[in-house]
């Protein structure tokens, strides 16, 4: 007996060891990360330099998977048949927590991910054309105080973190904008250079257009002024009580080991820091913005729960 409980022992040391070795030779083949938008936008030209940075710091191939769909929720879907191994992994975007009150998800953001780190926040940014009279956020409030309904705006689709921008404003102000939902940032610019919408509320990629004078920013729902867009005021700074963060991390299936999580955090925070990554992002006007996976799973379990409240305060799923 004392014989058979020393094998058993010794076995069990064994699996202990040979299951430490493995993890400690992570990764040892291609890892695959999710973008879970179409290939040529921002968010896919980003991933790809997090993947080219990822590569060459863990001295394996970085495979770009292009799934567009599910307002952005595709990566999460894929993480709950994946194996929690550290070789398949997702962007995760801030409407992920979004949809499950808006629609039947098969996902849950918290039980059916493990969150490895945050590298970037987009900013949104209330745009108009060049053309337009609107010289400042002020002065388009004021309009529309007076014109309810008369102001169209254009975003990349219903729910958005694009559309709660002025959900939020048009509730704080008593306002009745009209929302107008598009397929994307850039349908969203082509209308209001159209002349079919009024304002656009978009992210960072509106950056060439402001530049080549096409467009004019009136305001942005950020914290602080991103770099990119310094002359334009923030809605707090106007005075409005509206700021909508909308950070863009990296996850994987619920259950990766630890010591996985922790490499793949290191390498993020590292890719953050180089300056091939860092000029990717400048040239589309982006902020990094680091959480490790600590802090990147509380603000998942926090964002998650006031999601709910600002779906129903803001009648979005009305």
């Amino acid at each position: 007996m004392k014989r058979f409980k020393m094998i058993v022992l010794a076995g069990l040391l064994t699996g202990v060891t040979t299951v430490a070795t493995v993890q400690a030779a992570y990764p040892d083949k291609p890892i695959t990360i999710i973008v879970p938008y179409g290939p040529g936008g921002t968010t896919d030209i980003v991933g790809r330099a997090l993947g080219e940075s990822l590569a060459r710091q863990l001295k394996q191939p970085v495979v770009i998977e292009n799934k567009p769909g599910a307002a952005g929720s595709m990566g999460v879907i894929e993480m709950m048949n994946s194996k929690p191994d550290g070789y398949r992994l997702t962007m995760a975007p801030v409407g992920i927590f979004r949809q499950p009150y808006l629609q039947q998800t098969r996902y849950d953001p918290i039980r059916d991910l493990s969150y490895i780190a945050s590298f970037l926040t987009y900013d949104f940014m209330v745009t108009v054309a060049a053309d337009s009279p609107f010289k400042t956020i002020n002065e388009l409030v004021a309009f529309a105080k007076k014109n309810p309904g008369a102001i169209t705006y254009g975003t990349p689709g219903r729910f958005t973190g694009n559309q709660v921008v002025l959900a939020k404003l048009g509730k704080e102000q008593s306002i009745k904008f009209v929302h107008i939902p598009y397929k994307g940032d850039s349908e969203a610019i082509a209308a209001l250079l159209g002349g079919h919408t009024h304002v656009a509320v978009v992210t960072n990629s509106v950056l060439p257009f402001m530049r080549s004078g096409k467009v004019r920013v009136l305001a942005t729902a950020a914290d602080v002024r991103p770099d990119a867009f310094s002359e334009m005021p923030t809605m707090k700074e106007a005075g409005f009580n509206v700021e909508v963060p909308s950070p863009l991390g990296l996850a994987g299936p619920k259950g990766m080991p630890t010591d996985i999580v922790n490499v793949l955090d290191r390498a993020v925070k590292s890719a953050m820091d180089e300056p091939a990554f860092q000029q990717v992002l400048q040239n589309y006007g982006v902020r990094t913005f680091y959480m490790d996976n600590k802090v990147y799973t509380k603000f998942a379990e926090t964002t998650f729960k006031a999601e709910k409240d600002i779906i129903e305060s803001l009648g979005l799923n009305e």
